[in-house]
């Protein structure tokens, strides 16, 4: 049997500034906006050529460390820059401290915090090659 996480919900205390948020400036894809009823809104939205989508919710948890893998992760705290996200530089750790620069395979991450202060790690997969 296989089992696949393909929704994350994330609590915010407001869901359109959210919204824009990971759609305008982090770049995930608007999936769904619908208002169920007055008292349910659901919006997702799933990072580009993602499995896994995320589900923004009214609410006060916040979540620490949600983490996106990514081919280039310099490109992609350059787009994140662009798009005005206040991204961490690139780092890694070493003896379990966090340190500004590359690191080996698996090893070179920037960090992003949202409006909420929900944090999120993007991580660098090694090359394929």
């Amino acid at each position: 049997m296989r089992w696949n996480l393909e929704v994350v919900p994330v609590m915010v205390s407001d869901v359109d500034r959210a919204k824009k948020f990971y759609a305008e400036q982090v770049g995930f894809h608007v999936d769904l906006d619908v208002e169920v009823s007055e008292q349910l809104r659901i919006v997702q939205l799933t990072p580009p050529g993602s499995g896994t989508s995320i589900q923004l919710k009214q609410g006060d948890t916040r979540l620490d460390g949600l983490q996106v893998v990514v081919d280039d992760v310099d490109a992609a705290r350059d787009e994140l820059v662009e798009r005005g996200v206040d991204v961490s530089a690139v780092a890694h750790f070493e003896g379990g401290v966090r340190r500004e620069g590359r690191g080996g395979d698996w090893n070179s991450f920037v960090f992003f915090v949202d409006p909420d202060g929900n944090a999120w790690v993007i991580q660098e997969r090694p090359s394929s090659s």
